[in-house]
Parts: C-alpha cells; structure tokens; sequence
C-alpha cells in the first residue's frame, strides 16, 4: 500500500458508478468439471442470482479455482464486477496468469504490493485483500479464496474492508480447505450455505502425513549438524523435487548451509518471486520456505516435509494445508508428506485425521 499515516485524508467517490461491459462467453477453459465440482459451480451461480453468501469447504487439490468459471463467466455476461480476493500476494500472483489464459477477452488487474497494475474498469480483480482498503461499494460479486489464512483472520481490519468493497447488494463466497471456528459454527447452524468436497479433482486420496522423531532436531540445526532421519529422507527422493518447510527464517538459514546452499524463501526475500518461479519451471530440484508456500500454489510432483512440525506457528490449518502442496497432479497423484519433531502436539494428530477422515468421506462418495 506504500506509507499510509493517520494524520492523512482518505478519499472515496460519490459520482456516479459505472458498470462493465458484458461479455458473453467470456470463459475459454475447455476441461470438464467433475461431478463435485459441478456441484459447487452450480451453487456458486445460484449465489450470485440471489446475492447471497456460500462457503466452498473443498480439500485442498479439488480445483477449486475451475469451479468459480461458470460462476465468472455468469456474473460478466450480467456486466457484473468481481473480485478474487486472497491473503496471499504468491496466491495473486499464481490465479492472475491462469483467469488471464481462461478469460483473455476480459479487463482484469492484478494488486498486491509491488504490482504496477491498475484497476481501469476492470471486469475481473485478482487482489490481496489488503489492496481491497482502496475500494468502497465496488464489487457486485466478492468471492475470498483461502479465507481462513494469515493475516486476514488475525485483522480485523480486513474483513472490513472486504465488506465495504462490496456493493450494497452483492454475492459473498468463501473458498478454504480449513474453515476456522466462526465459519465452521455459521456452516452448522445453517446461517451459510455450505458445499462440502471430500475429493480431489482426480480421484486420488490426500497424502497422509508420517510422524519421524528427532531428537533435539532444533538443537542439532542450530549447531549445523543435519539429523540422520532428515539426511535419509531426501536421500530417497531420487531425484524427485521437494519443498522444506521451516518455522522460522534462521532455520531457514541453517538449513539453506546445510544443504550446500539450497535456495530458500520467506515473506521479504528480495528474490523470492524468481526463485519460486524457478521451482515452479522445475529449474530447481529443492526449496526451503516458511509457511508462505503453504496454500494457494499448485507445484506438480513434489514431496513435502516439515522440519520441527511441533513448532507453534504450524496449526492445524498450516499443516493441513502444507500436505496438501504434495500430489496435486493427476499424472502423479501420490506424495509423501512427512512431519520432523521433537514433541507430538495436538496439531499434527489433528491434521493428520482430518485427512484420514476426507479420504474416508471421498471413498464412501465413491461407492
């Protein structure tokens, strides 16, 4: 957002508000939906008929993204303005190429921190959601992927700046693999409207992670000695491209110097867009990343393992979706997802049986 002080004057607009252009037939994805995808598309298009709100509570490689298109291409065709709006700048920067291959005749901008992009009648706006504190009574349709990570369920302030984005009338839809409290109680006493998705768009079931012990695992990284069990384990991957998920940037560091310097990324890495890029083209066979990387990017054939899971920063909901960075691709489904700790915490056994009982609500879907 750049410097923003309390002592300066907001502006908002009260001319008039244009609308977009409609666009028929704006969507040029030629793949099919499966049936559970199908589901959400349909419910997210009665969504935005009616300007109401729907939870999508897909796992996470459902592809969720190809469900929203009919929903899109519904609300362009009625000359609506929509938002994508995410917590995660690498999230922007991953959905922006791919709207844009599937919807080339349309207008969209893509905001985050250091896009030079604006927004000029766009139909279609790939946003943070910080970048959202620009707008007020803009949007139509508002559709918030990854609703329950950080920091947008830390601050409240962007919540609210979601809401005032929104038209007076508008569509709200919320995307997540792991929904967090307020959402879930809302989802059960029926005060939202809820599509659940066990499956993946493939068919195949989520990685379930395996729990390796170390024995004064942090201890021996900062002391720059890599545990035997780690050694092992990318000792097998054989060649197969993996992503190192740390808690913290110094174990990052360490971790980078144990393994001959093998690139590294975090929140403020200045080359952090190049070098996920470059893991994206497969040009680099390993990356170590904090929690960053743990939704929201789609790398094919990888496997995953987090060093210190029992750290506190890895909740439920990071874990959760960490192993489901690992066997996304329907020509290679299956991953290994392995969590390294000192001490089993609550969290990773909860992780671990959320996804013991998706693959469980998948093969009972199957039958």
């Amino acid at each position: 957002m750049g410097r923003v002080s309390e002592v300066e004057p907001l502006y908002y607009w009260l001319g008039d508000s244009h609308g977009v252009e409609p666009i028929e037939k704006a969507c040029q994805w030629k793949g099919e939906l499966t049936p559970l995808q199908q589901k959400a598309s349909d419910a997210i298009i009665d969504t935005i008929e009616r300007k109401s709100r729907l939870l999508i509570n897909a796992v996470c490689g459902a592809g969720k993204t190809e469900m929203l298109y009919e929903g899109i291409e519904a609300a362009i065709a009625q000359g609506l303005k929509i938002c994508i709006a995410t917590p995660r700048t690498d999230v922007v920067r991953e959905l922006a190429p791919r709207l844009r291959r599937d919807f080339p005749r349309i207008q969209s901008a893509a905001l985050y921190g250091d896009s030079t992009e604006l927004d000029h009648g766009a139909h279609l706006v790939i946003a943070t959601t910080h970048q959202l504190l620009r707008y007020r009574q803009a949007f139509d349709v508002i559709i918030v992927d990854e609703v329950d990570a950080f920091p947008y369920h830390k601050d409240k302030s962007l919540p609210q700046a979601v809401k005032r984005a929104a038209k007076p009338e508008h569509a709200m839809i919320y995307l997540t693999a792991t929904p967090r409290t307020d959402l879930k109680i809302k989802s059960a006493l029926h005060l939202i409207q809820t599509v659940s998705i066990p499956m993946r768009f493939h068919g195949h079931p989520l990685p379930v992670p395996t729990f390796k012990y170390v024995r004064k695992l942090e201890n021996q990284l900062l002391d720059q000695k890599l545990p035997q069990a780690i050694q092992r384990w990318i000792y097998n991957r054989n060649g197969r491209r993996y992503l190192l998920f740390v808690p913290t940037i110094e174990m990052a560091h360490h971790l980078s110097r144990l393994l001959n310097n093998t690139p590294y990324v975090f929140a403020e890495s200045p080359n952090r867009k190049e070098l996920i890029q470059q893991f994206r083209n497969k040009n680099i066979s390993a990356l170590i990343t904090t929690t960053i990387l743990e939704r929201g990017v789609t790398f094919p054939s990888i496997d995953v393992a987090v060093i210190k899971a029992d750290h506190h920063v890895f909740d439920v909901a990071a874990l959760v979706q960490i192993s489901g960075r690992s066997g996304r691709s329907a020509t290679d489904p299956t991953g290994d997802v392995t969590f390294f700790y000192e001490t089993k915490t609550n969290a990773m056994v909860q992780a671990k049986q959320y996804t013991l009982k998706k693959n469980k609500e998948a093969k009972e879907y199957m039958r």
